[in-house]
């Protein structure tokens, strides 16, 4: 079964130009034709005199006749864009900052306070000197020492809560034998 087609539709096998849509969809019927291109010699074609030059060539470049010692003449300036006769200098790096040795041992002390509780806070405390004297110097280690203060308070006080909840236990257990007597 088929349907008839809607009148406002364009059949696209009909040759008669007047019913074939436009070249370029945003323009309507009823605008002017678009003109053709000029013909004729390209503008920017090169010319038979001049050849095309091409974009991409390096300009020649002509080395200078050395003596037979193969190195220049005294006085020579060695051509603009090339390195000097004993070749580029080297670059001059920053000189590296020393890495602060008391926040290292800050960081050392406060991990090791897991194992040994007294160390924890010595290495916050050792974490605070650091950081001054970072401060103070122009040292490396500003992270080290942030890092033994975070780690060495954390501990101190995990540490301070279980001696609270030791000694709470004690208590609570003493007061539990003597009331049965």
């Amino acid at each position: 079964m088929t349907y008839p087609p809607p009148s406002e539709w364009q059949d696209p096998a009909r040759s008669d130009p007047s019913s074939a849509p436009p070249l370029d969809p945003t323009r309507s019927m009823a605008d002017p034709p678009v003109p053709a291109q000029p013909t004729g010699s390209d503008p920017y074609a090169p010319s038979p005199e001049q050849p095309a030059a091409d974009p991409y060539a390096v300009p020649a470049y002509t080395v200078p006749a050395y003596p037979a010692s193969g190195h220049p003449p005294a006085g020579y300036a060695a051509p603009a864009g090339y390195p000097p006769p004993g070749g580029y200098p080297p670059y001059p790096y920053p000189p590296a900052r020393p890495t602060n040795s008391l926040a290292l041992v800050s960081l050392i002390l406060s991990v090791l306070g897991v194992t040994s509780c007294i160390t924890a806070p010595i290495g916050a405390i050792l974490g605070h000197v650091a950081r001054r004297q970072i401060r103070e110097r122009g040292e490396d280690g500003d992270g080290l020492a942030k890092a033994g203060i975070i780690v060495g308070w954390v501990l101190t006080g995990l540490i301070g809560l279980a001696i609270v909840a030791y000694v709470l236990f004690i208590v609570f257990m003493v007061s539990q034998t003597s009331s049965t007597y």
